[in-house]
């Protein structure tokens, strides 16, 4: 049997909410994993499977009117096995950004291009603000489709939008910062403050942090 993934696992906390056809769970993970798992997507027909291989859930084929639709419900096994993997540290945070990535080799085109894909990552992130502002003043107003999860879901919610929100403050800085550079961009001066700045906050954290394992030095 192919090994459980990641994505196996995602599927199964959505099993263990509930169980759902194939198309509940695009339609759920389009909701709810899309924003910081879209691997989940792309694997939406292989991992269920894989998870009724592996006994942590089973499928039951149904018929509403005409249509065959296949339903998962998650197992006890399933239940056990999800339990064990939250008990496992995860990977580190990494972020998928392809508009970063053109930026990141700017400078083998023009400014621009830069200052239009820029502007494309500003417009974007604005647009996404507004989303989470209508996501938080839904689950306020309703408490979501699933109200006892809301606890769980504000958490990770807010570190989605923080996360925006510093897109869309260094998309505007980076904009202004890139009007003042030459059209090539290769002689451009780096942004020095904000390394400074960078590095000042490293040494802070390692201070914090070697002050916790060991106590402050008196």
């Amino acid at each position: 049997m192919k090994p459980l993934t990641t994505t196996s696992y995602a599927i199964l906390g959505l099993l263990a909410i509930k169980p759902w056809t194939t198309y509940e769970l695009a339609k759920q993970m389009e909701l709810s994993l899309r924003n910081f798992w879209p691997r989940a997507e792309r694997k939406l027909y292989e991992e269920p499977r894989k998870l009724v291989a592996h006994q942590l859930a089973t499928v039951q084929r149904e018929t509403v009117g005409k249509r065959p639709r296949s339903v998962y419900r998650i197992t006890a096994d399933g239940r056990q096995a999800l339990r064990a993997w939250l008990d496992e540290p995860g990977a580190p945070a990494s972020l998928e950004f392809e508009a970063l990535i053109k930026v990141f080799f700017a400078e083998h085109g023009n400014k621009q291009q830069l200052l239009a894909n820029l502007e494309r990552i500003h417009t974007e992130a604005t647009a996404r603000a507004m989303i989470d502002a209508q996501w938080a003043q839904h689950y306020l107003a309703t408490g979501g489709q699933f109200p006892q999860r809301m606890a769980v879901i504000s958490l990770v919610g807010t570190l989605q939008a923080q996360l925006n929100q510093a897109i869309l403050a260094w998309s505007g800085w980076a904009r202004q910062l890139v009007d003042t550079w030459p059209e090539d961009l290769r002689t451009a001066p780096p942004a020095r403050d904000s390394l400074e700045l960078i590095a000042r906050w490293t040494r802070h954290t390692t201070s914090e942090t070697l002050n916790r394992q060991t106590g402050p030095v008196s």
